[in-house]
């Protein structure tokens, strides 16, 4: 097996801020599997709250024996961003040998569009009221917060967008305490989801906390290893390919995640339409869909994913799968 590794940057369409900080480019690397007839390809994004740099991702990948399968990076990759990006290529590949398309090689139903949220950045309560006014038609808006001072932001949203379905995502943001004040006003401006509002380390406190708003664990969620200690914390699970180490994973994920009662999500990081592919299959029927890295960019792959109305679309085969 040859394997290809490219550092890729694709500009954003704006400045995009979270609590942790701010950027203006996506920072992805490409991989390109070929076994000398067929080419697979898949993409992931270097993490540092993970400690992941690109650095140390590509030696993950490159690290590999000549011969693996989807097993092989099972048992010799953590769930990460390198683990995802060959898995998602071994699945292309896989497709291109077969002349079929994945969903049909993973004995899964044919997918459709699913509503994608769209993310507000961090900012102002004036520069977030007209980033939500500016994108009130769309039904779902996802706004990042994650300060102590973040109530201004969320009537500033809501003011603008007054019809959209809206979830918060804190990125570690708050603690209990700021939640707890938080979480009446939540309900009060029709919030539906509250992703990740304490810090993975500090998420005990949940326990103790009455949710009256649906809580979703992300930084708190890797793969089926993390759901034991998620139990009477969270309600929902945010399933990401960069932190399952792939699709394989991620399936997986999903059905052990509903089994034990909790909602699903699928998230994404800053990537584009490639890496974004694959989690329209995991997406099918979840209960949120955040799949917007395409739509924050300038640039984009060719062959890109659509989104209209009906949301966004499962790849066309020349993209992926």
């Amino acid at each position: 097996m040859q394997i290809d590794v490219t550092r890729d940057v694709f500009r954003l369409a704006q400045v995009f801020t979270i609590s942790r900080g701010s950027r203006t480019e996506a920072k992805v690397l490409t991989v390109r599997l070929s076994d000398g007839a067929d080419r697979g390809w898949g993409e992931c994004v270097p993490y540092a709250r993970y400690d992941e740099t690109p650095e140390s991702v590509e030696a993950q990948i490159r690290g590999l024996p000549e011969r693996f399968d989807r097993q092989v990076l099972l048992e010799r990759l953590p769930a990460g961003a390198a683990r995802n990006a060959l898995d998602c290529a071994l699945w292309d590949l896989e497709a291109k040998r077969a002349g079929r398309r994945v969903w049909d090689l993973a004995g899964l139903p044919a997918p459709g569009p699913e509503i994608t949220a769209y993310t507000l950045s961090l900012d102002s309560p004036e520069a977030m009221r007209a980033q939500a006014a500016k994108q009130a038609h769309r039904p779902l808006l996802k706004i990042k917060l994650g300060t102590p001072d973040d109530m201004p932001r969320l009537e500033a949203v809501r003011a603008g967008a007054p019809e959209a379905r809206i979830i918060v995502d804190a990125n570690e943001g708050w603690s209990a305490e700021i939640y707890a004040d938080l979480a009446p006003h939540l309900v009060r401006l029709g919030v539906a989801l509250v992703e990740q509002p304490l810090p993975a380390g500090e998420d005990v406190a949940l326990s103790g906390i009455d949710r009256p708003v649906p809580v979703c664990a992300d930084e708190s969620c890797h793969d089926r290893a993390s759901l034991a200690g998620l139990e009477g914390k969270y309600d929902v699970v945010n399933i990401k390919l960069d932190k399952t180490g792939g699709l394989t994973e991620a399936l997986a994920l999903r059905e052990a995640a509903r089994a034990r009662g909790f909602g699903v999500m699928v998230g994404c990081m800053v990537g584009s339409s490639l890496a974004m592919a694959p989690a329209t299959l995991v997406a099918q029927g979840a209960m949120v869909t955040d799949l917007d890295g395409p739509l924050l960019l300038a640039e984009d792959r060719d062959t890109p994913l659509r989104f209209d109305a009906d949301g966004v679309h499962p790849p066309d085969a020349a993209l992926w799968g």
